[in-house]
């Protein structure tokens, strides 16, 4: 028997944003019927906002638990099953700051195919916005949460930015947004661009690039929402 497809299925970034979804999201999704996913709830609802006829009781899915990860010997059963597997994070895309590259890494690793459908990253969505380095840039995911290594860190990459002309770009929890903007324009230089990209692909979308001095002017409050942030030195 062959092995199975593991299909990464990208999810809208905002909610009721399925206009940034491709064609192809919608062609894999009527048809499959097992999924590894971050949220059962949410996997449910998206995949019934795309196909009103679906039948989501007669649909397997597998919470990728947040301390433990996937469950890899049902993932390897499936698939050496020859089925067709979607994984869907909470938003965006799979594998990108969020559960699916384990998952990948294991269907590579049993010789199943692994195919990655198309649409939005609020990691490219911001950096493509930014009018900062996009040809060479460097995503960090989260800094460390306490001080001092989370502010050594910064200026690391701050100066490393600034040596290679080179792009870095974090994220941080929704309710530390406001905090983590005041530790950027503490601690980065003067003449450092950064970038504040908030809901990208929402209606209320904010994407802002200006030097640390003149954020400084005139400091943002951001909401609780999922946002992307970029440095340039």
């Amino acid at each position: 028997m062959s092995k199975g497809t593991l299909y990464l299925v990208p999810i809208t970034i905002a909610e009721n944003a399925l206009h940034t979804l491709p064609a192809e999201v919608y062609t894999h999704t009527a048809m499959l019927q097992y999924y590894f996913v971050e949220n059962v709830r949410t996997a449910r609802r998206f995949l019934k906002s795309l196909h009103k006829e679906l039948v989501i009781d007669e649909m397997h899915f597998s919470e990728i638990d947040k301390h433990n990860g996937a469950d890899i010997a049902l993932l390897k059963k499936w698939l050496n099953e020859g089925k067709q597997v979607g994984v869907m994070s909470e938003a965006g895309c799979p594998g990108i700051a969020d559960p699916g590259a384990e998952l990948a890494g294991i269907a590579h690793s049993i010789g199943a195919t692994v195919v990655p459908l198309t649409g939005p990253s609020s990691i490219i969505l911001s950096l493509m916005g930014s009018g900062l380095n996009g040809q060479s840039f460097a995503f960090n995911g989260y800094l460390p949460i306490k001080d001092p290594a989370r502010t050594q860190k910064l200026k690391a990459l701050e100066g490393h930015s600034k040596k290679e002309n080179q792009t870095q770009i974090f994220i941080e929890t929704p309710y530390r947004n406001n905090q983590f903007v005041d530790e950027l324009l503490k601690q980065c230089q003067g003449n450092t661009r950064l970038c504040i990209a908030v809901n990208v692909s929402a209606e209320d979308s904010y994407i802002k690039t200006k030097t640390i001095n003149e954020w400084k002017q005139q400091k943002p409050e951001l909401p609780k929402a999922p946002a992307v942030f970029l440095l340039l030195a």
